[in-house]
């Protein structure tokens, strides 16, 4: 298969991976919230959401990670020279940090399932931020390559999510407060 196709495929399914993980980080944040319920709220919405999750998990994570990686791995079959560069280098692990980042939200729907998600609501906010800085690294990377100085690189990455931290505790103080 042409290697521009294999690209074009595997960005797609790069595309619906994140899209599934931004979806199930707020529904994982939802499932926690409703725990604030009377007991017939709680149980009826928690209930929902980990019908939800399952879905997203099953049908559009899973899916998407196992045809990322697949396409993914055909791009450096058909260009072997990729794993000499250094940017492939990191954008694979990085990759590997975010397949650990599945894992965990795996985890967090089998808790959910047993009743026992035990991660706090800030937590939650924090942890489904990770998401976006995975996908602000890996693009990135795989885009700009040797473009730009890893220092400058590295520097922007700490800035964003101290960013993210400080507009999680700004959303946490007034906004919700006037929900």
């Amino acid at each position: 298969m042409n290697y521009l196709i294999l690209k074009s495929i595997h960005i797609i399914f790069v595309v619906c991976w994140f899209a599934g993980l931004f979806y199930i980080g707020r529904i994982f944040i939802y499932y926690k919230e409703a725990e604030s319920r009377n007991k017939n709220d709680k149980n009826v919405l928690q209930s929902q959401f980990i019908i939800m999750a399952q879905r997203v998990m099953n049908i559009i994570i899973w899916p998407s990670v196992l045809l990322t990686s697949t396409f993914g791995f055909s791009m450096i079959y058909s260009n072997t020279g990729l794993l000499d560069s250094l940017w492939m280098k990191i954008k694979l692990i990085l990759v590997l940090l975010l397949l650990i980042y599945v894992f965990l939200c795996q985890k967090f729907l089998n808790d959910m399932k047993k009743g026992r998600l035990t991660i706090s609501v800030d937590n939650l906010r924090f942890f489904s931020e990770g998401a976006t800085l995975f996908l602000i690294s890996i693009i990135s990377i795989a885009t700009l390559k040797t473009q730009v100085s890893w220092i400058y690189f590295t520097a922007v990455f700490i800035l964003i999510g101290i960013l993210l931290s400080i507009f999680i505790k700004i959303y946490k103080k007034y906004i919700l407060k006037k929900l």
